[in-house]
C-alpha cells in the first residue's frame, strides 16, 4: 500500500512539475508584449489598448499554476528563521500540521472559486475594457491551481508520513 501511495505522490509531483515548466513559457509571451507596449507608448506615443491587460491575464495563471510545484520545492514564504533553529523532528511535526492546513485552505478557496469560474465561462464574462477579452480562462486558473495545490499538499503529506522521522528531506527526494 505504501508503494502505491508513494507512486501516486510521485505522479502528482510530476504533473505539477510539467505544468510549472509549461507556465514558464507564458513569460515568453508577457515580456515581448510589455516591451512592445513600452516602445509603442514612449517612442511612438501610440499606446495599445490590449498589452497591459493581456500581460495581467497571462501573469495570473503563470503565478497560480506555478504554485503547486513551488510548494513541493518548499519555495513559498516560510518562517525560515524559526525552522533553522529547530531539529529535523520538530520541522517534521510542523509539516505534519502545515500540510492539512494547506489542504483545508485550498478546499475552502476551491469551494468559492469554482462556481465563480464556471459562471464566468457560462456567461462569457469579459473585462469590459476597450479591448474586452474573455476572462474566464484567467478565472478558471484559480480553481485548477487550487486542485493542483491541494493534491501536491496531500502528496507531500503522504510522503512525510511514510518517510523515516529523521529524514524528512529524503522523502522529498523520492519525488524528484
Amino acid at each position: 500500500m505504501s508503494r502505491w501511495l508513494i507512486s501516486m505522490a510521485a505522479a502528482i509531483t510530476h504533473v505539477n512539475r510539467a505544468i510549472f515548466q509549461l507556465t514558464l513559457w507564458l513569460m515568453a509571451v508577457v515580456v515581448p508584449v510589455m516591451l512592445y507596449e513600452v516602445i509603442a507608448r514612449y517612442v511612438f506615443n501610440a499606446p495599445t489598448v490590449w498589452a497591459m491587460e493581456l500581460a495581467v491575464l497571462l501573469f495570473g495563471p503563470y503565478f497560480l499554476l506555478g504554485g503547486p510545484y513551488l510548494l513541493h520545492l518548499r519555495g513559498h514564504v516560510a518562517l525560515d528563521v524559526l525552522r533553522q533553529r529547530l531539529s529535523a523532528r520538530w520541522n517534521r511535526r510542523l509539516d505534519l500540521i502545515n500540510y492539512p492546513v494547506i489542504v483545508a485552505f485550498c478546499a475552502i478557496l476551491l469551494y468559492f472559486s469554482a462556481p465563480a469560474a464556471w459562471s464566468a465561462y457560462q456567461y462569457g464574462e469579459t473585462s469590459f475594457s476597450a479591448w474586452n477579452p474573455p476572462i474566464w480562462p484567467a478565472k478558471a486558473a484559480v480553481p485548477i491551481a487550487l486542485v493542483l495545490m491541494l493534491l501536491q499538499a496531500l502528496a507531500d503529506f503522504v510522503v512525510l508520513l511514510l518517510a523515516p522521522e529523521t529524514l524528512p528531506a529524503a522523502a522529498h527526494e523520492v519525488l524528484e
